[in-house]
């Protein structure tokens, strides 16, 4: 494959691109970088129709999964994402679900079996950028696949030796603080009040990339996950608030082969 700057997204379920990772992928992409979307799984345990929970009469994981794959294409359409590679293995639903326990499970799924899949993709489109999320699964949220997913690509990047960065998703708490006083501001009630460990510490995050010229877009690719509406608060949030949140995305950066600065306001500084 062509040698061009590449940035690979390493994610767990359809819908992921978009909240930590849709406004970089949109502005690489319009900035002529190859953006290519690995998706580990196929979001089986997502709401049915008309909001069916699994295990809920009515929910046919099979046609979620169909549904959910098909809003993750245009959902990369309006992000411009080059490339979506899809590793298609079973969705594990949330922590303490009872499908955790399936076999075919990905968080049950072998770390170097995906990873050596995973390093296949690498070692083809040779990115020389790699995001992911952090071992707790991206700022605390502990989802067993984002946390099977983390282990996955950090395995890749480690194993394959093909990319020169790696960065884990993060949200700063100083900007949940600012969000939730915004939210307050605007009436809206979140329902908890984010505590001290919420989030990223500020001092771990060193890389905010400027998204705000494609807060639409991100939207628009959030819009595109229609069947999984009502989890997708953003979306209900006044468009103030939305801009505020979607106008920065912010990193931790975990390795680097190249000379950085302390602080980057780009994922390729050092490469380009």
């Amino acid at each position: 494959m062509e040698s061009r700057l590449t940035l690979m997204a390493v994610h767990a379920h359809p819908d992921d691109e978009c909240l930590s990772t849709g406004g970089v992928l949109a502005r690489y992409a319009a900035e002529g970088v190859r953006t290519v979307l690995v998706t580990c799984t196929n979001g089986e345990q997502g709401d049915g129709p008309g909001g069916v929970k699994p295990g809920e009469a009515g929910h046919d994981a099979a046609e979620v999964a169909e549904r959910r794959l098909a809003e993750l294409r245009a959902s990369a359409d309006h992000l411009g994402i080059e490339h979506v590679e899809l590793l298609g293995y079973r969705d594990s639903g949330m922590a303490g679900w009872s499908t955790n326990d399936h076999p075919d499970a990905f968080a049950n799924v072998s770390v170097e079996s995906a990873a050596a899949r995973l390093t296949e993709l690498m070692a083809r489109y040779r990115p020389q950028v790699v995001v992911t999320y952090d071992e707790t699964g991206g700022s605390g949220y502990g989802h067993p696949d984002h946390v099977q997913a983390h282990r996955v690509a950090v395995a890749a990047v480690n194993g394959g030796g093909v990319p020169d960065k790696l960065y884990y998703t993060a949200i700063p708490r100083a900007a949940i603080a600012n969000m939730a006083a915004t939210l307050r501001e605007s009436g809206i009630d979140l329902g908890f009040e984010p505590d001290d460990d919420f989030g990223t510490p500020d001092e771990l995050v060193n890389a905010i990339v400027d998204v705000s010229a494609y807060v639409d877009r991100k939207l628009k690719a959030l819009e595109a996950h229609a069947s999984q509406g009502e989890n997708i608060f953003p979306l209900r949030m006044p468009p103030q608030a939305q801009q505020q949140m979607f106008s920065h995305e912010a990193f931790t950066r975990v390795q680097s082969r190249v000379k950085t600065p302390a602080h980057e306001d780009d994922l390729f500084t050092g490469l380009r």
